[in-house]
């Protein structure tokens, strides 16, 4: 069977056609060759352009769901870091692509980095001038033993004060508060999760928004990833996980806290990073230490999460995480992408996203071609492939067979069947 998208092609003022045919043997490897998607200035295509990964090759989402080490070095790459961290990643923030990471969608106990999804999802709520009284109901249900930054019930504070106490001092009392100023811990927990899924994030549970351990919580170093490239589009979150020190008012007076992130004041022997933006720690008896880190060196911006080191002691999460940080910038131009942070869009979504692009990666085996046709399967062929609406900037279309409705399918099959009919008369007059 022959299937069929389209391109569209402005400049010319001509549509390239698609072609998946099946591979010649069960064996044979996926080649693809697309057409570049070029437009006018201004033209409606000129936001379809789609992002390519340096191999200019299909880019196999599944591989990140493998156990172990994923990487596919270049010529010239410089090896991986032996580690000890039960999962890892290391991806640029700005185009999403991973380029390595080790068992990155395992499920584990996530610990204070979940604080991260807790901003994402509550810190546009309220400006950060705005003050709070402190209820004693909002302090209570504290776990034993939590990260406390101070929140005394009869203070006022400004929000601002109480996201310094979350990510500074990663206090569990501030995050009881500004849950309770969204909603409450239930519906806070429900909202989480909704982020999550919105994002991409698959592995995460959400069932303490502290990250304190419980039950059920986990993650995986694929979504605090995720959370941690979110989290680098806002300015207030990029803000207050940067500050490696402030003050928290107590009534009448203040003390100082700082940044619990050692690569980030260089505290207890840890360097300082040079270039480090910060975003979140963790560490519970269950999780083991935590972290979520992003760092800026020219015009690069990486982010690296790092879970539960076995070996080294409480500081070598962030000294793994330097070795990952001074590798993706020495490998980020020497690594195919062994992944992408990008979320996999929903039906609705992929039905109004590049279709060529789209059949051609939910055809895994098979081999694509690009064929210029006669006029009249040209013309057929585009106005079935042709996309609804533009995809939003930095979306990525995923497979979207599914997205196609029936009447494209067949409107796209019948103009290869009129292009295959056309080739074969072709083929015939020369050869006869």
């Amino acid at each position: 069977m022959i299937v069929t998208s389209a391109v569209r092609h402005a400049a010319a003022g001509t549509a390239a056609v698609l072609l998946v045919l099946p591979a010649p043997s069960a064996t044979a490897s996926p080649v693809i060759s697309t057409a570049t998607v070029t437009s006018s200035p201004g033209s409606p295509g000129a936001s379809l352009r789609e992002p390519t990964p340096p191999s200019h090759q299909y880019l196999d989402r599944a591989r990140l769901d493998r156990k172990g080490t994923q990487v596919q070095p270049l010529p010239g790459a410089p090896d991986l870091p032996s580690l000890s961290a039960l999962s890892w990643v290391v991806a640029d923030a700005s185009s999403g692509e991973v380029l390595a990471a080790r068992n990155a969608h395992r499920k584990l106990p996530p610990a204070s980095t979940l604080k991260a999804l807790f901003a994402l999802t509550a810190l546009p709520r309220h400006e950060p001038s705005e003050q709070h009284t402190v209820a004693d109901s909002e302090l209570t249900g504290i776990g034993d033993g939590s990260s406390l930054v101070g929140v005394k019930e009869g203070y006022t504070y400004k929000v601002s004060d109480l996201w310094n106490g979350v990510f500074l001092s990663s206090g569990n009392d501030a995050v009881h508060v500004l849950a309770a100023m969204n909603g409450g811990w239930e519906s806070m927990t429900r909202q989480m999760q909704e982020k999550a899924r919105s994002l991409g994030a698959l592995d995460t549970q959400v069932v303490s928004p502290d990250g304190y351990d419980a039950p059920g919580q986990v993650s995986s170093a694929y979504d605090l990833a995720v959370f941690g490239r979110a989290g680098l589009q806002d300015p207030a979150f990029v803000r207050y996980c940067s500050t490696r020190y402030a003050d928290f008012p107590a009534g009448s007076w203040s003390y100082g806290i700082a940044n619990t992130n050692r690569l980030l004041t260089g505290a207890n022997g840890v360097d300082r990073y040079p270039g480090l933006i910060g975003i979140k720690n963790g560490y519970t008896s269950n999780a083991g230490n935590t972290l979520i880190s992003a760092a800026r060196r020219g015009d690069r911006t990486l982010v690296v999460s790092v879970m539960n080191p076995q070996s080294g002691g409480g500081l070598a999460v962030y000294e793994e995480a330097r070795e990952l940080l001074d590798w993706g910038f020495e490998a980020a131009d020497r690594v195919q992408p062994v992944g992408s942070l990008l979320p996999v869009r929903t039906k609705a979504a992929a039905g109004s996203g590049n279709r060529a692009v789209a059949v051609a990666r939910e055809n895994r085996g098979a081999s694509v071609d690009v064929r210029t046709p006669p006029a009249g399967a040209e013309a057929a062929a585009a106005a079935a492939a042709a996309p609804a609406e533009d995809p939003a900037p930095g979306d990525e279309p995923s497979g979207a067979s599914a997205g196609l409705p029936l009447a494209l399918v067949g409107s796209a099959c019948a103009a290869a069947l009129a292009l295959w009919g056309w080739r074969r008369r072709t083929a015939h007059h020369r050869t006869g």
